[in-house]
């Protein structure tokens, strides 16, 4: 099964995600490929960096679920291997989250919300963001949290990351036992 796990930046789909892979038995974290350089301190295994042409070999090879250009770089989720009993959890934005549902109508989204707009702002604001980018960023996760809820078989308010990552292992639980 392909977990899709969405939301807007600065929510904590990637603290859940880590939660998920320790509390769950039988899931895999995909990690995305990107063309873009790694950044200073940033660990080797974030993403799968590479050349810009072998992303587009790869392409060519339909070795993606999904991939997309952004600022000049491009960025992609590798399909799982078919042979692979282990479900695949996919921490991704929302226009992912979109193309994955539209071409893996099965896969199962969750969408990850903060309990409110200006928690979000605090959690932007406590990583260094400055206040015209925590602006845009807020702006921009208003209208996605409308779209991720119409998308989403699951909602999940991060108030706690601990009690969410229990809520989002719950449902992934619940939906492995009804397609069984």
């Amino acid at each position: 099964m392909i977990v899709v796990v969405c939301g807007p930046g600065g929510v904590g789909k990637g603290t859940i995600t880590a939660g998920l892979v320790r509390e769950l038995d039988s899931v895999k974290l995909s990690r995305s490929w990107t063309t873009r350089p790694r950044r200073v301190g940033e660990s080797e295994d974030a993403y799968v960096f590479v050349s810009r042409l072998e992303f587009l070999r790869a392409i060519d090879e339909g070795k993606f679920l999904e991939w997309a250009e952004y600022l000049g770089n491009l960025y992609g989720t590798p399909a799982p291997d078919p042979l692979d009993q282990d479900d695949l959890i996919l921490e991704i934005d929302l226009q992912g989250a979109m193309s994955i549902r539209e071409n893996y109508p099965s896969s199962l989204v969750i969408a990850i919300e903060p309990p409110s707009l200006e928690e979000l702002a605090l959690r932007m604001r406590s990583r260094g963001d400055s206040d015209d980018h925590v602006s845009h960023r807020l702006a921009i996760a208003e209208e996605e949290i409308g779209l991720a809820r119409a998308l989403a078989d699951a909602v999940v308010v991060n108030d706690d990351s601990r009690s969410a990552v229990l809520a989002v292992a719950q449902i992934i639980t619940k939906e492995r036992a009804a397609r069984r």
